[in-house]
């Protein structure tokens, strides 16, 4: 009788361990070292060709992976980034400092889909990939020269801004919840087709996978 009882939990137990992860595999391969940044995760040094897997929770949303440059940390994990600054924290708890390129997901959403996205609306500092790993959904990327063509309104060091940072104004911010493409969002989508370039860029809606997907996450692709 206690055999019978104990085993169901046992079972159910296997089956939420087995599923209960998804691994994001972030890989640099710029000359340059980038410090990885990650809500949830953390942070992590990496140099050129260097990798570090993040392991997230099933139903995780809001959360997002960037990269930071020029930083300098001390042995407590405190100093500062140029670009994509998390309080001044290795171990980022918070989401960055503009500009900064990202990649933003939920995982296991309505009908236990994956959506995810690469945004400019933070605006730019490091190209950036993102790929399953597996199955037949599509990556995207964002790897184009914007900090080397960056409009000199939009110009930042180490980076280049979305114009909604630099001028706080409802017609690049959104804050009405109604706005257009502006001559500047037209600058990102030209270059990064696939990405988000303003707030309410709906052509760019997010990408999706079955949910239980790896991702892989590349700086500099």
């Amino acid at each position: 009788m206690h055999v019978h009882l104990s085993s169901p939990p046992l079972l159910l137990n296997y089956f939420v361990l087995f599923k209960i992860y998804t691994t994001f595999e972030v890989r640099n391969q710029c000359p340059y070292t980038v410090w990885a940044a990650a809500v949830p995760g953390g942070g992590r040094r990496l140099d050129r060709g260097q990798s570090w897997t993040i392991t997230v929770g099933a139903g995780t949303k809001q959360a997002r992976i960037w990269g930071r440059t020029n930083c300098n940390f001390d042995g407590a994990g405190r100093g500062r980034c140029q670009t994509g600054d998390c309080n001044g924290l290795l171990q980022c708890q918070a989401f960055g400092q503009p500009p900064n390129t990202l990649v933003e997901y939920a995982l296991n959403q309505f009908n236990n889909i994956d959506f995810y996205d690469i945004s400019l609306v933070d605006g730019f500092n490091v190209p950036m990939d993102l790929s399953p790993v597996s199955g037949k959904c599509r990556g995207m990327r964002c790897a184009a020269d914007i900090n080397g063509q960056c409009p000199n309104e939009l110009r930042a060091p180490g980076g280049c801004n979305n114009p909604c940072t630099v001028f706080k104004t409802d017609q690049y911010c959104c804050y009405s919840g109604n706005c257009a493409p502006s001559v500047f969002s037209k600058f990102f989508k030209q270059r990064c087709p696939d990405a988000y370039s303003y707030p309410k860029d709906d052509q760019a809606s997010p990408f999706t996978c079955p949910g239980g997907t790896n991702y892989r996450v590349v700086f500099c692709p």
